[in-house]
């Protein structure tokens, strides 16, 4: 299509605003990757480029290097990288609906060096994002008759669900353990990307992307640092505030918000594996709730919960996997848990109060039914029993089967009077035993002594 003299390119304010939000965010990528980010649904990158031609012209974008890919049909291509200029940042401001003092700087310094991380993060971020394509349809060139038949609109490939908008995003976030966001402490951590999507229940999402250059140690010192802001408070009302809430507010869970570590080096799947666990064991501290033991019900049940307050939720997943299955898909490893789970699985702690409250409950349920159904046995029995009663033929008193837990014959005495007719009978034969021994001892004197004994005496 024709340019003008304002545009010479030929763009559209849409296109141009696609370019200015898109760099606004990511700050430095290829036509291509502004293309997949804003508008997949274009028959190629061209119109992105012409678009960010135009805005060179009107200084608001430039290009000071270039990036190489490999292309679908597995060639090396060479890209240029565009950036916004300060201009140009104003711009993206106003599209945005942003402060310019929230857009951060124009990562002018990374592209000389083709700017690898930076094209990661946008990759992910798009990721993340799973635009869908707009079906288009193609443009009527000039001194072209109109197409005798209607041309279909062209439907889109298949993509998983995404999370957010372009604007829900922000890069090389500073969060500072002290000091400002202008002039932040030694040692605070810059987010590559933070996601906030309170709409999709994820008011927060601190994301890093490790390109595998850096070492383990360094990459899980990232969360430690993380951490450290995270501990951060400020005054409110006389009360102590984490400052991340005055920031993004609460996220509902309990812990600190989660972190969320995108692989993207293409390695084999357990050179990959080995470098998740390293950061794991290297970072354990900062993710691993604390045990706490206990039963309310049921002294003789081994049971508890984790504790997860103070730490720092870390996932874990690979660029290819959130690129094929998208954030909701069941790609994300929670150090702690022993799956893939899915987004929100991931972020959840099943083994928290709430689950091990439950648990209680159902002991406490539990031991209640068992209680109500021996009553009842108890029940039942005593109205057996008192349905087989019969009246004891000595005092009347009732007597039942099993009286005094001894087995009674139907008809006979009650265990009381068996005890005093026992006691009785004993008695009686006490004293016959008494009076046959004493007849005998007399017995025996006398034909010892004769009838004239008592004369020796």
């Amino acid at each position: 299509m024709g340019g003008t003299k304002a545009r010479p390119y030929g763009s559209t304010t849409k296109a141009r605003t696609w370019v200015l939000a898109a760099l606004g965010v990511v700050k430095v990528a290829t036509a291509e990757q502004i293309r997949q980010l804003t508008c997949p649904g274009t028959a190629d990158a061209q119109t992105v480029r012409n678009a960010a031609k135009d805005l060179g012209v009107e200084g608001l974008v430039v290009s000071l290097g270039s990036a190489t890919r490999i292309n679908d049909k597995g060639n090396r291509v060479s890209e240029k990288l565009w950036n916004l200029t300060t201009a140009g940042l104003e711009a993206a401001s106003v599209v945005l609906d942003r402060e310019v003092k929230e857009m951060g700087g124009t990562a002018k310094a990374s592209v000389p060096s083709g700017a690898p991380h930076a094209r990661k993060v946008t990759d992910t971020i798009t990721a993340f994002l799973q635009p869908i394509p707009e079906p288009t349809r193609p443009v009527v060139r000039k001194n072209q008759p109109p197409p005798t038949v209607p041309t279909q609109t062209a439907a889109g490939p298949f993509r998983p669900a995404g999370i957010g908008t372009l604007s829900s995003w922000e890069t090389e976030v500073v969060l500072p353990v002290a000091g400002t966001f202008i002039s932040p402490a030694k040692g605070s951590p810059r987010a590559d990307a933070v996601l906030t999507a309170p709409g999709a229940g994820l008011p927060v999402l601190f994301v890093e992307v490790d390109n595998g250059t850096e070492d383990r140690q360094i990459v899980a010192n990232k969360i430690f640092k993380y951490r450290r802001f995270f501990r951060r408070t400020l005054k409110d009302n006389a009360r102590d505030v984490p400052m991340w809430q005055t920031l993004y507010g609460d996220h509902g869970r309990q812990g600190h918000p989660p972190v969320a570590i995108v692989f993207t080096k293409q390695v084999g799947p357990e050179a990959m594996m080995n470098r998740m666990k390293a950061i794991r064991d290297l970072s354990t501290e900062c993710w691993k709730g604390h045990w706490q033991g206990g039963s309310l019900y049921g002294t003789d049940v081994k049971d508890g919960y984790r504790r997860y307050d103070g730490t720092v939720p870390v996932i874990v997943t690979t660029l290819a996997r959130l690129q094929q299955h998208g954030p909701h898909g069941p790609i994300w490893w929670r150090y702690g848990h022993s799956s893939w789970e899915s987004l929100e699985a991931a972020l959840d702690n099943p083994d928290d109060y709430r689950a091990f409250s439950v648990r209680d409950e159902e002991r406490r349920l539990e031991r209640r039914a068992q209680e109500e159904r021996e009553q009842r046995e108890r029940e039942e029995t005593k109205r057996r029993q008192k349905a087989a009663a019969w009246a004891c033929p000595t005092c009347g008193r009732d007597v039942y089967p099993n009286d005094d837990w001894q087995s009674a014959a139907p008809g006979s005495d009650c265990s009381v009077c068996n005890s005093a007719k026992e006691r009785e009978r004993q008695a009686a034969e006490e004293r016959a035993a008494e009076e046959a021994q004493a007849k005998a001892e007399a017995e025996a004197w006398r034909k010892e002594n004769g009838i004239f004994g008592f004369l020796r005496r």
